[in-house]
Order: C-alpha cells, then sequence, then structure tokens
C-alpha cells in the first residue's frame, strides 16, 4: 500500500469511546474459549489498536473465555504489513495445534485491516472454521459492492465505495469469508471510501471514539461468538 505520509499520524492523539451501556446479548453459549487478535493501524505503538479498545472491553466483560492477542508488527509509514498477516495466521495455526477447539475474531484498523483481508486466503481448513467472525475499520483494501460493506451507522452509504488501495488484482475479503465478515466505513473516510473523503482525515480518526461504531462492534463480535 502506498498512503501518504500523514497516515495515522494522528494516531498518538486517538481517543477512547467513552464508556456507555449498550445492550449486549450475555449469553455464555457458542464458544467457550476464544481469542480475539487485533491488529493496529499505521502508528500506533505495538499494542492493543485505539479502535478496539471500548468494545472489546464490553465483549471480554460480557462473555468469558476471552483473550486478546495483539498482532506483532511494525506498522510503520512503509505500509508493508506482511509481518502483520504471517503473524495472524501463524498465531491461529500454532494456537490450533494446542487447543483445537479454540475461537478467534478477527479485528483490523486502516493498515491492519489490511493485513487482516490479506490473511483471510491464508486461512484454510480448521484455522478457517475457527474463525467466527471479522471485524474491520477504515480499510484501505475495503471494496466496493460487498454485502459485508456497511457505514459507521451500519447503513449502505459507503457500500459502493473503494479504499486508496483497493484496485485491479489486489486482493479482497474472499466470498467464504463475506458472511462472517463487517467491513466498516464512515463517508468520507478518506482511506476507504475514496470517492467522498481523500486521505487521512478527521473521518478515519473518529472509530475509536465513535460510540455507534463500538456498541456494533460489540454485537457483531458477541452475536458470532455465540451463535
Amino acid at each position: 500500500m502506498h498512503f501518504t505520509n500523514s497516515i495515522l499520524a494522528g494516531a498518538s492523539i486517538l481517543g477512547l469511546a467513552a464508556a456507555s451501556p449498550i445492550e449486549l446479548d450475555t449469553r455464555q453459549s457458542g464458544c467457550s474459549s476464544y481469542t480475539i487478535i487485533n491488529t493496529r493501524g499505521t502508528g500506533e505503538a505495538q499494542g492493543p489498536s485505539a479502535g478496539f479498545r471500548t468494545m472489546n472491553s464490553n465483549i471480554l466483560s460480557s462473555k468469558s473465555g476471552g483473550k486478546v492477542y495483539n498482532t506483532v508488527y511494525a506498522a510503520d509509514y512503509s505500509q508493508n504489513s506482511a509481518a502483520g498477516t504471517a503473524d495472524i495466521v501463524n498465531k491461529i495455526t500454532t494456537t490450533l495445534r494446542t487447543s483445537p477447539n479454540e475461537c478467534f475474531i478477527l479485528e483490523g484498523y486502516s493498515q491492519g485491516a489490511a493485513a487482516t483481508v490479506n490473511a483471510l486466503p491464508k486461512l484454510t481448513g480448521t484455522a478457517n472454521t475457527a474463525v467466527k467472525g471479522v471485524w474491520l475499520i477504515g480499510d484501505p483494501l475495503h471494496k466496493a459492492g460487498l454485502t459485508c460493506n456497511i457505514d459507521s451507522t451500519g447503513g449502505t452509504t459507503t457500500l459502493n465505495v473503494n479504499g486508496i488501495s483497493q484496485y485491479p488484482g489486489s486482493n479482497s475479503i474472499p466470498s467464504g469469508w463475506i458472511s462472517r465478515t463487517q467491513d466498516v466505513c464512515k463517508y468520507g473516510d478518506g482511506v476507504c471510501d475514496t470517492t467522498h473523503g481523500q486521505g487521512i482525515n478527521a473521518q478515519h480518526l473518529s472509530y475509536p471514539n465513535d460510540a455507534t461504531v463500538q456498541s456494533m462492534g460489540a454485537k457483531f463480535v458477541l452475536g458470532k461468538l455465540n451463535a
């Protein structure tokens, strides 16, 4: 991917959505043990992405048996996320060797979303079926027309837009993954919506503080884990 040097330059000021009461499905069914693989965006320090902290806090408090793994990769301005993709695949395959019933949720923000999308076709067999859901925000590989595309309110204003790195021959969410995925793109986010925005802007940096996005994410993940 080739972004400008401004990509997620504001990552250090990314805030967290204020914790607020949201209605969550708290059934203790489905996956009894699960790992959320959290892949951060460019410029965020190694560790959890600001884009998922609030929703993950709600998920972990609502369903027991969960833990978060923070993908290890540079997440730097080179936009070479191959190491992140490899780490996602490795984490799933090595975990399943000792914990064959483990469930996984994949999360990716910006460059982290691209690393996650690129991992999907590499997950086959039990590594594929063990992944119950994929939640992406500000995805540069957002592809127009996919039914998993939603905007920041769950609507369709970004259904038919392309991301900054989506071009003929680039990866996109494989058809077998679409029913397990939500690719969230806020209208005007220039990384995932090049029709209405340009580059890193306020919309792209808004996801951590967007209570609706955080609530949607928690509900989506819990629904997949409890299915």
